[in-house]
């Protein structure tokens, strides 16, 4: 069976649409990438620098000593407490104060994989501490929200009454009511990311802090038991988040990644034969994919599996490898335009690749992760790409991988950074609420949603921003600019400040 290149169309109300944390971390490996391996036409160091930076503007709880972004203060230290744990941590989602189990858990794994595969890069580039910071970030909450064996905190906060509210997180007084999943609600979907987050973090630790790695490492393989044992969608069981980050692709590709990553990091056979066993019945060589996020992970599984084949004691299992293989190639194929028929990635007129009008930049970043790690496989094992469209080299996915990221970093029509930070030209401001208004740092004083909402909305250039601000969403995009899908997040009038 073919799956369409859209298996899913996201809801495009509200910063909950704005998996940020996931474009970073799919970014910063890809920064780390081209540093390396390319001729530089940007200074992808200070990308990497400034894409890591991010996550400490999103960090929710107790900011410690050595935080770099200082307008950000303590928030949300009571997470938790109105069920009686101990919730406070972690990242909030985009602009939003609300933290969503399902994609942080998907950042975390990206990131973790992104050390994974570049972190001799990372080092030498003078950013792996920052880089395991990030990650340990994420995954001290997450054992924090596994409670017991079968009880997973999902999410804190309300994403409806969120998004009437305007004010810094150091302030909130938005309900901070948490929801979980347990044995009679159950959600594979998010148990099987947070185990697959878990299980990658804990290879990147197993070095410098293995006890650390042990503790990840058992979380993991209790939330896989778990996710297997108890089935069903976890937006089934936390209906309010069905508005946000609704699983549509269900919880099987979830249950295969986690699979395969505690194979990574176990070296278990049984997590092998759970892949194997279950391809066909749980879509992993069903599925043919021209996406990769949050949500769908597919892609993601099919291009980690494909290399199995190489070792040798993958060989007895060459039939299943092999279909693996092929999705994994159809997912490279469709982001180089080398699939037959329709069955290829959208571009937008400036070579951009598009997948759907809301927060493109997302799928830009995980798909340029992937053509990089399938770069590489080519590369070492000397093998080519073949496509219908004619046989592929490394080199040429890795020009085209590059040419993503460059795009990102200004080489496109509005000769604009969509990295904050980066370069002569780019937003002034992180997609986080905060940064609309006065840091708490400068003013304690309290801000009320209300008169938060005003301060960001009064900012001069008011106008300028608000039309700014349509163009990046896409909505003018089609017929005056003719240029969709060009943004690296999905700014709005009352998120984007330009400078005096």
């Amino acid at each position: 069976m073919e799956m369409v290149t859209q298996p899913h169309k996201k809801h495009h109300f509200g910063a909950s649409n704005n998996p940020i944390l996931v474009q970073h971390c799919c970014l910063i490996s890809l920064f780390i990438f081209t540093i390396f391996t390319t001729t530089q036409a940007f200074d992808y160091a200070d990308a990497l620098s400034k894409s890591l930076l991010y996550f400490e503007a999103q960090r929710s709880g107790r900011i410690p000593y050595n935080q770099r972004v200082t307008w950000r203060d303590h928030s949300g230290l009571t997470d938790g407490l109105e069920q009686g744990v101990d919730l406070v941590g972690g990242y909030y989602d985009a602009g939003d104060h609300v933290k969503f189990g399902l994609p942080m858990a998907f950042t975390i794994t990206m990131l973790s994989w992104g050390a994974l595969e570049y972190g001799q890069q990372i080092e030498e580039a003078g950013e792996l501490e920052h880089t395991m910071e990030a990650i340990k970030w994420g995954t001290d909450y997450f054992i924090k929200a596994h409670t017991s064996p079968n009880v997973l905190w999902a999410e804190v906060g309300d994403g409806d009454t969120d998004h009437y509210c305007w004010q810094r997180p150091e302030d909130m007084t938005t309900s901070r009511r948490a929801f979980k999943i347990d044995e009679n609600n159950p959600g594979s979907d998010l148990a099987g990311e947070t185990a697959a987050a878990m299980a990658a973090a804990s290879i990147v630790f197993r070095k410098t802090n293995p006890h650390y790695s042990h503790l990840l490492l058992h979380h993991a393989q209790q939330l896989f038991e778990f996710g297997d044992k108890y089935r069903g969608n976890y937006d089934a069981s936390v209906g309010v988040v069905k508005s946000y980050y609704a699983s549509v692709s269900g919880y099987k590709d979830e249950l295969l990644w986690a699979a395969t990553w505690l194979y990574k990091a176990t070296d278990n056979e049984e997590y092998l034969e759970y892949v194997i066993s279950k391809a066909h019945t749980f879509g992993g060589t069903g599925w043919s994919i021209s996406e990769f996020s949050w949500d769908v992970k597919y892609a993601g599984l099919q291009v980690m599996v494909s290399k199995f084949l190489n070792e040798e004691k993958h060989k007895k299992h060459r039939d299943i490898l092999e279909q693996y293989i092929s999705k994994a190639e159809y997912y490279i194929c469709s982001c180089l335009n080398k699939n037959n028929g329709g069955n290829n990635v959208e571009r937008t007129p400036a070579g951009l690749l598009y997948v759907r009008q809301w927060n493109n930049m997302q799928y830009i970043s995980t798909a340029t992760f992937l053509l990089s790690i399938y770069s590489d496989f080519l590369q070492n094992t000397n093998q080519k790409l073949s496509c219908h469209g004619g046989i592929i080299d490394h080199e040429e996915i890795l020009n085209f991988a590059k040419s993503q990221v460059d795009y990102i970093l200004g080489s496109n029509p509005m000769n604009m950074s969509y990295l904050v930070g980066y370069g002569p030209n780019y937003p002034k401001r992180v997609h986080h609420r905060g940064a609309s208004i006065v840091s708490y740092k400068k003013n304690k004083g309290f801000i009320g949603c209300t008169q938060g909402m005003i301060i960001g909305m009064v900012t001069r250039h008011l106008i300028l921003t608000f039309w700014l601000g349509l163009w990046l969403e896409g909505l003018m995009g089609k017929t005056t600019l003719k240029i969709k899908g060009t943004i690296l997040c999905r700014l709005r009038h009352a998120h984007i400040i330009l400078p005096p």
